[in-house]
């Protein structure tokens, strides 16, 4: 009886413990079932929201391109001519182009006040400023004031300055980030944007139509020396077509892939080889790229260069390799390399003019020159640094 009793008790137990364990199963299983479904909630919305940084950098918002069709007349291209320059004429068709923004009016007023004093206020010659932005009624009043030449003002299209659409855009950022701070803008689209379109855009702006040489002046830069002579009839009279003031090296991590990019234009396009051109003073014994380039803030050149079919289909090359922003690649190598490629050396000129752009400046070494024209000091010219390849142009 009593074992009977147990024998009961023992299978309602286990009945009942058998219960249990199934229940235990079923709720595990519950649970498991709720974290994977939680999981796949998260693994999905982040998916979501990878995927929706793609498109956005991908397609960014055409907000600057409807902008673009809002801006009136006036803000897309403007020039205000001086009465007193009517019947001027200048030996030349040249003019200064200066790339700027409203923010920096206060550099360039400075900039541009010393230009006048050294050179431009005994010329006249022209200015354009070109601007990705509009530029505001302040900054073109004082730029005219400022000035003894006419003043043009540009809007720079879309197109010519943003990422174009065959580079990948998170690739690009990626690139920016990575590179950081590891040199001047490393990080910065901007900048990149900048450099692409000094390398193949500006003297495809309209307001430069009616000009056969231009100067590049940026805001903040100073002339430190008086110019007794004019450099755009220089130029013209002894059928130069580039003209530097200093030139150095570039940092290596932004143009990885620069020169193997060259090399393949060269091999793509053997009919813009040209004898005797200045290729060795940027290569190495073994073949490969020394980093030295004219340093493309201070430039005087012939834009006939620039709009050169050679020149344009080395753009297009490099555009399209898309190394402006999956590297760095600045304005300043590729105007060097299209000038070693396609220019021989008497076709190049040195201008020793008292220059400077932080934190390197050319100053005239010729004492009495110098103690009755400068204010710069000629030890500290960059022409005895370490890093500059002037010295090695002028041996070729």
């Amino acid at each position: 009886m009593i074992r009977s009793l147990w024998a009961k008790r023992g299978e309602n137990t286990s009945s009942s413990n058998g219960s249990s364990a199934g229940l235990l199963h079923r709720d595990r299983h519950h649970h498991d079932g709720m974290q994977s479904q939680k999981h796949l909630v998260k693994l999905i919305l982040l998916l979501a929201a990878l995927a929706a940084a793609v498109l956005y950098l991908a397609k960014p918002p055409p907000i600057e391109r409807a902008l673009m069709l809002a801006y009136s007349p006036s803000q897309i291209r403007e020039s205000r001519l001086k009465p007193a320059n009517a019947e001027l004429k200048l030996p030349v068709r040249a003019a200064f182009v200066i790339l700027v923004r409203n923010s920096e009016l206060h550099e360039l007023r400075a900039t541009v006040r010393q230009l006048e004093d050294q050179f431009n206020s005994r010329h006249r010659y022209p200015y354009v400023f070109l601007n990705n932005e509009p530029f505001t009624d302040e900054f073109k009043q004082a730029m005219e004031w400022a000035t003894s030449g006419d003043c043009h003002f540009g809007l720079i299209p879309y197109e010519h300055w943003s990422m174009p659409p065959w580079v990948d855009r998170v690739r690009a950022k990626w690139a920016m980030a990575m590179m950081g701070s590891q040199v001047p803008y490393g990080d910065s689209e901007s900048y990149r944007k900048m450099c692409r379109y000094e390398s193949g855009f500006f003297f495809q702006h309209p307001l430069l139509d009616d000009f056969d040489y231009y100067w590049r002046v940026e805001p903040g830069v100073e002339f430190s020396c008086l110019i007794p002579y004019d450099p755009f009839k220089f130029m013209a009279d002894n059928n130069k077509v580039y003209g530097f003031t200093i030139s150095l090296r570039e940092f290596p991590v932004t143009v990885r892939t620069l020169w193997k990019t060259t090399n393949a234009f060269r091999a793509a396009y053997p009919e813009y080889a040209v004898p005797n051109n200045t290729l060795q003073w940027l290569t190495t014994p073994n073949g490969g790229y020394n980093m030295c380039h004219f340093w493309s803030n201070f430039e005087i050149a012939s834009l006939s260069f620039f709009r050169s079919p050679q020149y344009m289909a080395y753009f297009d090359f490099l555009d399209r390799a898309g190394g402006f922003f999956l590297e760095r690649w600045g304005d300043a190598p590729v105007h060097s390399l299209a000038v070693a490629m396609f220019l021989n050396k008497s076709q190049v000129h040195y201008f020793d003019i008292g220059y400077y752009h932080n934190p390197f400046q050319n100053c005239p070494t010729d004492p009495q020159f110098n103690a009755e024209n400068c204010f710069c000091n000629p030890n500290r010219s960059m022409i005895f640094n370490d890093d500059s390849c002037t010295n090695a142009w002028l041996d070729l």
